[in-house]
């Protein structure tokens, strides 16, 4: 049985890949009460929205120049399943990072 705590990280964890405001409402309620699990899946829901975000603007310009069938859909598509990997692994309670990029975005978001 977990504890009330236990189920709270996991519950926030998991509310962090909800769109940028999940996001924000995460960092926001662990800014007050500190849990790991929460800041690890902060970090990585932060990465992954900022993957999107660059994957579609690199499709914008690339769109742009010259048409290449698929790469949008293949790109976003890995982004999505990313998303994927990673809520799942807060609704398991765990610390396992996003495939590829997972270890860049703790590094790079230490400081949240």
């Amino acid at each position: 049985m977990q504890t009330q705590g236990a189920q709270e990280g996991k519950t926030m964890a998991i509310i962090s890949y909800l769109t940028a405001i999940g996001l924000i409402i995460s960092y926001v309620n662990n800014s007050e009460k500190k849990n790991s699990l929460v800041a690890y899946h902060i970090r990585q829901s932060l990465g992954i929205i900022l993957l999107f975000i660059i994957v579609s603007i690199f499709l914008s310009a690339i769109n742009f120049l010259v048409s290449i069938p698929f790469l949008g859909w293949i790109l976003q598509l890995g982004t999505f399943v990313l998303w994927l990997l990673g809520i799942l692994s807060a609704g398991k309670g765990l610390k396992e990072p996003v495939p590829l990029f997972g270890a860049y975005f703790q590094e790079w978001f230490k400081g949240i």
